[in-house]
């Protein structure tokens, strides 16, 4: 019974999961990538500076411990020159706390030294590990460059797949029937085309009708007649008929062309 709940209970998280991811918004899941690759980037500078700033105090603790340590060792030498004067001079009991004196730098020297070279060895340990921070803080930020471009790449992808998708939607809309109370523009084409045919053919037959032949006659009656006035006023301007002019030279032409025949029954 444990089991079956366990399966169903995956099943409905996979069951949401997908439906969840099948409803996102792109550009929400891609902010929310790049939001967190750069909290990391931030979180592994902040390791990267808190190792770096262990470097940083354990180079100072190296260099306080070998100034230490210079400076015992001038303390030590000094004592020592100083016993050796006063044994020169028969001062025992100054001899006695000379030397004394610089067994205790002796000792001192010792434990100094081995803290240097402690010292000197995570000095080392720290630097190598500084060094690895910020190799990784700027590879990492190389990466995170890397993915900002590829965030304005996909931006870019994705803008052109909705316009796409616009561009397909309105497309498909043109060929296809909206709903059925709108037409397709295919079918208000065909609705067109078929009244203005029926138009032509209506404009045919009314051409070849009597209707039509009377209509042409009348209209050929009022050119003539238009002619004729123009003619009279060009008459009463004093001006010469341009349909005159143009036919003198074929007039004479035929003058010119007819045989002479009363010349012909004299001789």
């Amino acid at each position: 019974m444990i089991k079956a709940l366990q399966r169903w209970w995956k099943y409905l998280g996979a069951k949401l999961g997908g439906e969840l991811e099948s409803r996102a918004d792109p550009k929400v899941q891609l902010e929310q990538a790049i939001t967190e690759s750069q909290d990391q980037h931030r979180r592994l500078k902040e390791q990267a500076a808190n190792v770096i700033a262990n470097q940083k105090q354990t180079e100072m603790r190296l260099n306080r411990a070998m100034e230490e340590l210079e400076k015992i060792n001038r303390n030590a030498r000094q004592a020592v020159m100083m016993a050796d004067e006063a044994a020169k001079k028969g001062d025992e009991a100054k001899v006695l706390e000379l030397t004394t004196a610089a067994e205790a730098f002796a000792n001192r020297l010792v434990g100094i030294e081995q803290e240097v070279e402690d010292l000197k060895q995570l000095h080392l340990q720290s630097t190598q590990a500084a060094d690895q921070a910020k190799s990784a803080v700027a590879t990492n930020s190389s990466l995170l460059q890397k993915r900002l471009g590829e965030k304005r790449e996909l931006l870019n992808q994705l803008d052109q797949a909705e316009m796409q998708e616009q561009m397909n939607t309105a497309m498909a809309s043109l060929t296809e029937s909206v709903g059925d109370d709108v037409p397709s523009l295919d079918q208000v084409r065909e609705k067109i085309e078929a009244r203005y045919a029926k138009a032509q053919g209506s404009a045919e037959l009314e051409a070849n009708s009597v209707e039509g032949r009377m209509l042409e006659v009348e209209q050929a009656a009022m050119n003539t007649e238009a002619q004729a006035r123009l003619s009279q006023i060009r008459s009463q301007l004093g001006l010469e008929s341009p349909t005159a002019e143009a036919d003198a030279p074929a007039l004479e032409d035929t003058v010119a062309d007819t045989p002479a025949t009363g010349t012909a029954e004299t001789a």
